[in-house]
């Protein structure tokens, strides 16, 4: 790869600095090898001069003439390593030695040993080695040999000093000769792009010559006419649906789309032996569906309808929507068992808990984690075979796919992955808890992109990679990398379409609120006050209805003029942790309907069904005040939806500081959703808020929400998608140039 060359300068510099680190790292290891090579050839040389006078020395003892060991001893000296030889006896002082016998050396030190005997020793400052050599098998005679030793550390010194210089001569040569071939590369391949964006300029003076160009121009030349034609759309405030095709058509021709959810978007169900179509209540749904009929492509999701299979084509493909057709929708069959595991056990008695700070417990079993695998590995193959070409634009949505940005990755090396995850994410010690942690980390960041609704889930994330997966962690950018894959961690705020297309067939707010009071036994009269979601602990219904019991007993003059309308939709049903939630949000309200209520009037209404958009938008349009209170949420499009129901600019939002929405809705009463008092007290201030207060505020927060629209959403998202797929094709086309 061309970049690799034009780095090679800097590579060879590092390698230089490694080698001469390497060789001063090794010097004393080296010099120990030489010092103990010495010391072995003067052992060998002591034990030699030993064995030749041996016999002699043994002869002159016995014939008391010591003149003549004292000789011999002078002869073993005149060796150029050994400065003395003597006799001990037991005496501090030798019997018998050469004339140039330390007067310092006392035979005392000497080992007392049947066999021959090295020892170290310093004498007068001199290192010398002390070599014992017993005269007989019997008598305490022993021939001692002094080898000044200082020659050792003056050789081992110069041979290390050589070892350095030898391999600074031999990096210094290689470093240039690698420099060479950079300058020379990095010249040649950049004489080709220049030619390259002279073409551009003079695009049509060289067609009309007939100019050529190599296989290298024409696609760097290819390459930057795609890039001219990328559109700079992130400041842009008019985000429709002709913007994202624009978009798609300019920054991402013929790019093959496939979204993968667990939810679909249109569910089949037989009911009285009929088949009815359902769309459920999902944000994920409500924000992605108007993408897709605007960009088509296919969408993979799991087919939970019972009549979902009956309505397929034989690849399990059906077009919707299916009163007019613009895109697919591929269903992946999983069985109860396999549900069981995969998206009531992992999924949502593990990692939902385990995002959400709703204090519930999550839990972690073994086969619901094997599951979960085998789950996204079913859909990552469902992914490589819808794939149309081999760098599609995969955008996998939320937390039952952790593992599959990596697993499609290795089918589809060259695809462009955008993982978006819908609810929040912890923090390190948090996240800590979950047995298959690094697994997940690893599973997400087979992602071109990662995105959250907020920066500090980013944050978050982040830290968790720092904290459990050893990887490369640029924090100027916000990227990772990880097995030679650089994911980029970003914040994509998820909002709804503008203007909703449910809202066209909303009547006027008049004649909603009419037919809401007239359908519920409202009095025309009644403040109303609404809340609409799924029946989930993290949306803090029990705590807003208590919130409602301190404001009728703190104002019970609210008493016959105040309704609070709960909608929830029964959701995940076979968890207990949700059928209590629903059992015990029933008592509730009964008790709070009791307390405060009467025979004609109850303060709370329950409303436990699935409500289809218009329903939703007419109690909207009917509400003074909208109150989303969740204890823990990604972003939450209930509080949007509100916002965008409201074209008359009347009504009060009330929303929790713990929703992502908040960091976006300042307008709105922002609340602790834990604290009933300061809940109510918020109820109370909406409720008497004046008019004009209420028009600008709502107007305030709908032009946010106008401009940062779910199409702008998606537009950030496939625009980084975009930029992402050119980078890796001009790395991928330097990469054969180089080659």
């Amino acid at each position: 790869m061309i970049f690799r060359r034009f780095s090679a300068l800097a590579y060879g510099a590092v390698a230089l600095a490694v080698i001469l680190i390497a060789a001063f790292v090794a010097g004393p290891l080296f010099q120990n090898v030489v010092e103990r090579w010495f010391q072995h050839d003067v052992e060998a040389r002591s034990r030699l001069a030993f064995v030749v006078t041996r016999k002699s020395i043994r002869t002159a003892i016995e014939n008391g003439d010591f003149a003549h060991v004292n000789s011999i001893f002078d002869s073993i000296a005149l060796d150029d390593r050994i400065m003395a030889a003597g006799l001990c006896d037991g005496n501090q002082r030798p019997a018998a030695s050469s004339k140039l016998m330390p007067e310092s050396f006392s035979c005392q030190d000497v080992a007392r040993s049947k066999a021959e005997s090295f020892s170290r020793a310093d004498i007068d400052g001199i290192p010398v080695m002390v070599a014992a050599f017993p005269l007989r098998d019997q008598g305490p005679e022993q021939i001692v040999l002094l080898t000044d030793l200082s020659f050792i550390d003056a050789r081992s010194n110069r041979a290390v000093t050589y070892l350095i210089a030898i391999v600074a001569s031999t990096s210094f040569v290689l470093i240039l000769f690698a420099a060479a071939s950079t300058v020379i590369a990095a010249r040649t391949w950049m004489r080709s792009l220049g030619r390259a964006l002279d073409r551009l300029q003079g695009a049509e003076a060289a067609i009309g010559t007939g100019a050529k160009s190599s296989p290298l121009e024409a696609k760097i030349h290819k390459l930057l006419r795609e890039h001219e034609g990328l559109p700079n759309t992130v400041g842009k405030t008019d985000w429709t649906p002709q913007t994202l095709q624009d978009l798609i058509r300019n920054a991402l021709p013929g790019a093959d789309l496939i979204v993968v959810s667990n939810r679909e978007p249109y569910i089949h169900n037989l009911q009285d032996g009929k088949i009815s179509l359902q769309r459920p209540a999902s944000g994920l749904v409500s924000a992605l569906e108007p993408i897709m009929q605007t960009c088509g492509g296919i969408w993979i999701a799991h087919g939970s309808g019972s009549a979902d299979r009956q309505t397929v084509d034989k690849h399990d493909r059906i077009a919707v929507p299916v009163e007019s057709p613009s895109y697919s929708l591929r269903r992946v069959w999983i069985s109860d068992e396999e549900q069981e595991g995969y998206y009531y056990g992992f999924a949502n008695e593990g990692l939902w808990p385990l995002c959400h700070i709703a204090f519930v417990k999550p839990k972690f079993r073994a086969e619901d984690w094997k599951t979960y695998r085998q789950i996204n590995e079913r859909f990552a193959d469902a992914v490589a075979a819808e794939a149309k070409t081999p760098d599609p634009i995969v955008l996998v949505h939320d937390y039952h796919f952790a593992l599959a940005p990596k697993m499609i990755r290795d089918r589809l090396p060259q695809a462009t992955i955008v993982l978006f995850w819908h609810i929040p994410w912890p923090n390190a010690e948090t996240f800590g808890i979950c047995p298959w942690k690094e697994e997940l980390i690893r599973g997400m960041l087979g992602s071109s992109i990662i995105g959250f609704h907020t920066q500090f889930h980013c944050n978050n994330f982040v830290e968790c990679v720092d904290r459990f997966v050893e990887s490369r962690i640029d924090r100027e950018f916000v990227t990772v990398a990880l097995g030679g894959n650089e994911c980029r961690i970003r914040p994509y705020p998820i909002s709804i379409e503008w203007p909703p297309a449910a809202l066209a067939s909303v009547p006027s707010v008049k004649v909603c609120r009419e037919d809401v009071c007239k359908e519920l036994s409202i009095p025309s009269s009644a403040k109303i006050a609404v809340a609409v979601e799924r029946f989930d602990y993290t949306k803090g219904i029990l705590d807003r209805m208590m919130a409602i019991d301190v404001l009728l007993r703190e104002n019970p003059a609210l008493r016959n003029g105040f309704v609070f309308i709960q909608v929830a939709a029964p959701t995940r049903s076979k968890l207990d942790s949700y059928t209590e939630l629903q059992v015990e949000a029933q008592k509730l309200a009964d008790a709070i309907n009791e307390r405060h209520g009467n025979s004609e009037w109850s303060p709370i209404r329950l409303l436990v069904r699935h409500h289809e958009p218009d329903e939703v938008f007419k109690l909207f349009r009917a509400a003074d005040v909208c109150l989303v209170s969740s204890l823990h949420d990604g972003m939450n499009l209930v509080a949007k939806e509100f916002i965008a129901a409201r074209d008359d600019c009347a009504g009060v939002l009330v929303l929790s500081s713990f929703a992502g929405a908040s960091r976006e809705l300042a307008e709105a009463l922002i609340v602790n959703p834990y604290d009933p008092a300061a809940v109510s007290a918020a109820i109370l201030r909406a409720l008497s808020m004046p008019l004009q207060q209420q028009i600008e505020r709502m107007k305030m927060m709908r032009e946010q929400i106008r401009e940062n629209n779910v199409h702008r959403w998606a537009g950030n998202m496939l625009l980084d998608s975009a930029k992402v797929r050119k980078q890796q094709r001009i790395e991928m086309l330097a990469m054969s140039s180089a080659d």
